[in-house]
This record gives structure tokens, C-alpha cells and sequence, in this order.
């Protein structure tokens, strides 16, 4: 097991977005289950919150996942009840070492 895998002490199941013509001239949109990942959810620092909040997103956790995992802008991430919604993700300078996805966390009103 790779040292990075050791820190991935979370799971979260990987949601994508599917859009198909209704035949009327819009769209059904869906959403599919398409990965079970390894994760490392972190709550992002001061400064990440406020470089974030300048470029008009609102971040409130950064999750680490292995490089292989597929995730996207756009996907989310759910664990449990709680949704968090990729906004941008990122490799570091040594690609093929980790993914980080700057998510948002949307909890469930249940």
C-alpha cells in the first residue's frame, strides 16, 4: 500500500451528471453512481477560503483522492447524507501522485 493511500481514511462514492434529450427539445437530467474512491476530506485554510470567496467560489472542504480516481469539476462526492459538489480539481507539479477537488458541502435538511 502506497503512503498516500494510508492517508485516504474516508470512502465517498463518486455522482456524475448525465443530460439526454426528452424528444421535445430540452433535456432529462440524471444522476449515476460511477465510482466508489478512496478520500481524505480537510477543511481548507483561512487563506484558501478567502482566495476562493475573491474568484467567486465558495469552498469549504478540499478532499484528497488517488491520482487514478477520475473525479471531475462538476461530479460530487457523497458520504453519508452529506454532498459535497466538486468545483475545481487539481494534480500537483509531480503528476500522478494525488488529486485534490475543491469541493462545497451540501447537507442533506433531513
Amino acid at each position: 500500500m502506497s503512503r498516500l493511500a494510508r492517508l485516504l481514511n474516508a470512502s465517498a462514492e463518486v455522482w456524475r451528471q448525465s443530460r439526454t434529450s426528452d424528444g421535445m427539445g430540452g433535456w432529462v437530467v440524471e444522476w449515476a453512481r460511477v465510482a466508489t474512491v478512496r478520500a481524505r476530506f480537510s477543511q481548507p485554510s483561512a487563506t484558501e477560503r478567502v482566495v476562493a470567496a475573491q474568484n467567486g467560489a465558495d469552498l469549504s472542504h478540499v478532499v484528497y483522492l488517488l491520482s487514478t480516481a477520475g473525479v471531475q469539476r462538476g461530479d460530487e462526492l457523497r458520504r453519508g447524507t452529506d454532498v459535497f459538489t466538486v468545483a475545481a480539481t487539481y494534480e500537483p507539479s509531480e503528476p500522478n501522485t494525488y488529486l485534490r477537488a475543491d469541493c462545497k458541502l451540501r447537507q442533506s435538511g433531513a
